[in-house]
């Protein structure tokens, strides 16, 4: 599943200047023409909040924070095991089968990262294994936050646009979707460096919201957001990974993409969901709120965001990194609900470890 490219290790400095250098030349590539492909809401999801970083076997976390497409999910709950240091595998009953995508998002102060390992298929149920690693890239412990999702076939009304890839390192695609039918294409760069290409999503502006997770079962990887161009024919996303030496590394990743759509794919239901992209500003596209209320945003360590109307339980969130460099964002303590409304803490670190202001793309979504 996992290999690295012959190309000499490259000095975390030079990286971060090469990596600048190289998301210019990249979104100024030619695109590969599409082809077609298996078109929605999804077929299968599930997603779940790990509370406690040392779960006893067959732990069953916070139940007001998880919840899936199976039948009686309240019943029949997701359950976590912990099989090493940092390594977790998280059993979402009743949705087993192939494709689809999984994220991961790490929820904690020291700066620890989560990603994704793998997904399976265990009897009836879907397998997902999460690692966590400090920032020395050594394992570590860690509450995060979860979700697998599969989507397939003609979105049904309402609207909004959905897409996600899951990408080997040389860009050809494990699984993918799109909305609107159209075959999504990923392009290997220089070390660590990947252009993803969805034809039909979105429009000439930047609107709607993107995450973007590495998928690595050998060691720890980072992947963030480096670029984002939009078209009206399509969306272009430079997607950036690193290794814990903060040098850009070849991984697998996965990037979903979503305009006024839940971060795991359907639209309306569920009636309470949000997004915001902060880049340095919030770009009005970037911030949804599915009641019509108005997102907002207090820059700081930790940042607030701050989602009224929405509050819902059960309910997620996703966080990613956006910009050039090697840092990354984590949540940094669990959501809190009052009055329906629900408050995230994004904290972002800097390529050493120590928490930072800094660009991020957040997700929120309950389940109904």
């Amino acid at each position: 599943m996992h290999a690295r490219t012959d190309a000499p290790p490259i000095r975390p400095a030079r990286a971060v200047l090469l990596l600048l250098a190289l998301v210019a030349a990249l979104l100024a590539a030619a695109v590969p023409a599409a082809g077609p492909a298996h078109a929605a809401v999804p077929d299968r999801w599930g997603f779940a909040f790990l509370d406690n970083p040392t779960p006893p076997p067959g732990y069953v976390p916070d139940t007001t924070r998880q919840w899936g497409s199976w039948t009686t999910p309240a019943s029949n709950p997701v359950k976590v095991d912990q099989v090493a240091l940092g390594s977790y595998v998280v059993h979402f009953p009743l949705i087993g089968g192939p494709g689809g995508i999984a994220h991961a998002t790490a929820v904690n102060r020291t700066g620890t990262w989560c990603q994704i390992k793998g997904w399976t298929t265990v009897g009836t149920g879907q397998d997902v294994s999460v690692a966590c690693y400090k920032p020395t890239g050594t394992p570590d412990n860690s509450p995060f936050t979860v979700l697998y999702t599969t989507s397939s076939g003609t979105p049904a009304p309402p609207g909004g646009d959905y897409g996600y890839v899951h990408s080997t390192i040389t860009g050809a695609l494990v699984t993918q979707y799109n909305s609107a039918g159209g075959a999504n294409v990923v392009s290997h760069g220089s070390t660590g460096i990947w252009k993803a290409w969805l034809p039909g999503l979105g429009l000439a502006t930047n609107v709607g919201n993107v995450e973007v997770t590495a998928v690595d079962a050998v060691q720890g990887a980072r992947c963030k957001v480096a670029d984002w161009a939009p078209a009206a024919t399509g969306q272009t996303f430079v997607v950036a990974c690193f290794d814990a030496a903060n040098a850009p590394y070849d991984t697998r990743w996965t990037l979903s993409y979503s305009v006024k759509r839940a971060v795991h794919g359907p639209a309306f239901p569920p009636k309470s969901f949000g997004y915001l992209w902060y880049n340095g500003s919030v770009p009005p596209g970037t911030n949804f709120n599915s009641v019509g209320a108005t997102n907002t945003l207090a820059v700081g360590v930790p940042s607030t965001v701050t989602l009224p109307g929405v509050a819902v339980a059960s309910d997620t969130a996703q966080f990613t990194a956006f910009g050039g460099g090697p840092g990354w964002c984590n949540l940094a303590l669990p959501w809190t609900r009052t009055s329906g409304t629900v408050k995230l803490n994004p904290l972002c670190f800097n390529p050493g470890g120590t928490p930072v202001a800094a660009p991020f793309l957040t997700a929120y979504t309950s389940a109904f």
